[in-house]
């Protein structure tokens, strides 16, 4: 028997999930799993910065692949997946220069208009298809620029990259998660050597794109003597996203809702949408695989009841928080986008302050559910406009799939039928990538069948 270990790692946590095909079903099991958040330490600049603790996340990669070898399930073949945007700039040494920044950090408060006075926003929309946010790779860059910490690297790799890097010594740039920089050509799909230029970035970090389903190599002797075997890395789509709207059950071009710490609201197109209407629209072109694209915008998701939970020491359970939303019925409105939730300190206050007054707890997770379905509307409403399509499905995977009062609230502003699952759609479309790579499953559509016929997909 064949395994597959897919290693997803989210902003808040990681697991290893270990997949193989039996009597026409694939069949999971989690193995380990790990806590994951930024945190404020001095970073190359001198100051404090919001990072990633790398080190230690390498470490917990390492302690979920010996697991692997206690239950005596060796993988096939492992892969890793994360959010997008972040990365590390590497040394002579192949050291992590300064450590890895976290994306919610202020760092491109500077930068963004500096990058815009010498490649306007409209332009770098026209050429990559990339919607602005403060968090781009494009903006983080000019920081590292700016301090001298570009001038030092001789690597640039995306942090799955990074983390593949590490196990195998072999550096790949995997196209999903690049296409996240807003640095790829959405016609060439390859790195725009125009933006490398005018920005001044080191054009020589930037390399080869390469394919989900790719091998990149085999674990090194050192990390082979820590866990106890030597396994394959195949590339999965290394941006989460990317993962788990290949894992989506979708019936041709379904939208969907990958519903998790951000929701990523979407539709898989042939082709990228560059005009005015879908820039201003908001609309994202991020790559799939074949160099297809996901049309899809960011919203800002799960992230504020997750924050409020922990203001709370988390006291309740998200089950509990459902529960409360349901029996504390409140019309306030707020833009669940707006910058001010992107990293408050505090998210609760932050609430309060936009709605006028002091809410419940059953009255705030109301409010940021029922103003969550109606983002998702809003965001619908924009996608047809953009495709000139009218939908009648909306698929919602990943973990807030469960979470069945925003679905119905989803439902009831959208007026769509709503399926719901897998929920675990991002490490379902990890190992199938390396399943596709490996030559057990033919293609996507083959993985999807499997996907139907083992998972439970639900209809509202």
């Amino acid at each position: 028997m064949r395994y597959y270990l897919a290693i997803d790692i989210g902003a808040s946590s990681g697991r290893h999930i270990l997949a193989h095909i039996e009597n026409g079903k694939m069949v999971t099991e989690e193995i380990y799993r790990f806590q994951n958040g930024p945190q404020t330490l001095k970073a190359y600049d001198g100051k404090e910065h919001l990072m990633w603790t790398h080190k230690r996340l390498f470490g917990e990669i390492l302690n979920g692949l010996k697991k692997a070898k206690e239950i005596g399930k060796i993988p096939y073949s492992v892969g890793i997946d994360t959010w997008g945007v972040d990365y590390a700039l590497l040394d002579e040494n192949d050291e992590a220069i300064g450590g890895i920044y976290c994306y919610r950090d202020a760092r491109t408060d500077k930068t963004i208009p500096c990058v815009h006075e010498t490649v306007s926003f409209e332009k770098l929309y026209e050429k990559t298809g990339i919607q602005f946010a403060s968090f781009n790779t494009v903006y983080q860059l000019l920081h590292d620029k700016k301090t001298g910490r570009m001038e030092k690297a001789k690597s640039f790799l995306m942090l799955p990259d990074y983390f593949h890097f590490r196990l195998t010594g072999v550096k790949k740039q995997e196209y999903t998660n690049a296409t996240t920089t807003g640095m790829v050509n959405a016609k060439t799909h390859t790195w725009d050597t125009e933006i490398l230029e005018k920005l001044g970035y080191k054009k020589e970090l930037f390399g080869e794109l390469s394919m989900p389903g790719t091998e990149v190599g085999e674990f090194t002797d050192e990390v082979a003597s820590f866990v106890g075997y030597k396994a394959k890395v195949i590339l999965p789509a290394t941006h989460d996203t990317a993962s788990a709207v290949l894992a989506a059950p979708l019936d041709g071009q379904t939208p969907y809702i990958s519903s998790g710490t951000w929701s990523l609201l979407g539709v898989e197109q042939n082709f990228a949408h560059t005009s005015e209407a879908a820039r201003k629209a908001g609309y994202s072109n991020e790559g799939s695989l074949n160099n297809t694209f996901r049309l899809q915008i960011n919203i800002m998701g799960l992230w504020m009841i997750q924050q409020v939970r922990h203001e709370l020491d988390d006291k309740y359970s998200f089950v509990e928080l459902v529960n409360m939303a349901r029996e504390n019925p409140v019309d306030y409105e707020i833009k669940v986008n707006e910058q001010r939730f992107m990293a408050p300190e505090n998210m609760t206050k932050e609430i309060n302050e936009a709605v006028g007054k002091e809410l419940t707890v059953g009255e705030m997770a109301y409010v940021i559910y029922n103003n969550l379905a109606k983002c998702y509307d809003e965001s619908l409403q924009a996608l047809e406009a953009v495709t000139g399509k009218k939908y009648e499905t909306l698929n919602i995977i990943g973990g807030g799939s469960k979470n069945g009062f925003l679905n119905e609230l989803t439902a009831k502003y959208t007026g769509k039928k709503i399926i719901t699952g897998p929920a675990e759609g991002t490490a379902i479309g990890n190992f199938m990538m390396q399943m596709v790579g490996s030559g057990e499953l033919s293609g996507v559509a083959e993985g999807r069948k499997y996907i139907k016929n083992s998972f439970d997909i639900e209809e509202l």
